[in-house]
């Protein structure tokens, strides 16, 4: 029985509220299951409507304020939806608020910290296979032989631009958690993310100006 105040936050995206599973409705309709019957006080609602580009989340933002403000739990309905989002568990760790999932309500603090160690290694393994991607145009190219026509220029162009916007969505959380522990300079952000395995769009070794590219090209998205 749940006792006490709520701040409940919803996600949903703007292509079909349904496309991931549980739309705005039923996100509303787990919240109100799980609070029914307590003695409790739902302050606020937040709902994120997502583009599928940016890695920020402005509601979210304000939902952890607002909980942490009021003393309340961040009450959300589904944890599964949200357990690959960097961002989102970044958020969390960075806040410390207190949570409860409706479809896991067991789930804790050191819940959050494993499903990091989980993004992260997603993040890296979706690094790997863009580099491989890139790998292997480059290899189809050069089977081909000869001079490249201007279109062929044109798609290497786009596969390099899709890549790095690829690759943009998934580290950009990831530097924002470096950011949040005390690293904010471009080039020890760099060192963490080279200690941690992860690479560049070509396989590389992070530096200063790849870091900060990132960075500027998320807020462009």
């Amino acid at each position: 029985m749940a006792t006490g105040k709520f701040i409940a936050y919803y996600r949903v995206s703007t292509d079909k509220q349904g496309k991931s599973g549980l739309g705005l409705e039923a996100q509303q309709a787990a919240v109100r299951a799980y609070l029914n019957g307590g003695d409790w006080d739902l302050l606020a609602e937040y709902t994120e409507i997502e583009s599928g580009k940016r890695a920020d989340r402005p509601q979210l933002a304000q939902a952890l304020k607002a909980a942490k403000k009021a003393g309340a739990v961040l009450v959300i309905a589904k944890l599964d939806r949200l357990a690959r989002n960097v961002a989102f568990i970044a958020n969390m760790m960075e806040a410390g608020v207190d949570f409860v999932a409706c479809d896991n309500p067991h789930a804790n603090r050191l819940t959050l910290h494993i499903l990091a160690a989980v993004a992260e290694d997603e993040a890296r393994r979706i690094s790997e296979r863009t580099v491989a991607a890139l790998q292997a145009a480059k290899a189809r190219g050069k089977a081909l032989g000869g001079r490249r026509t201007e279109g062929q220029y044109e798609a290497s162009s786009a596969t390099r631009m899709a890549a790095a916007d690829l690759l943009a969505a998934n580290v950009r959380p990831i530097i924002s958690s470096i950011q949040a522990s005390g690293v904010t300079s471009y080039a020890a952000i760099a060192d963490v993310l080279n200690t941690r395995g992860i690479k560049t769009a070509r396989g590389g070794q992070w530096h200063a100006s790849s870091v900060r590219n990132v960075v500027l090209r998320s807020a462009q998205a």
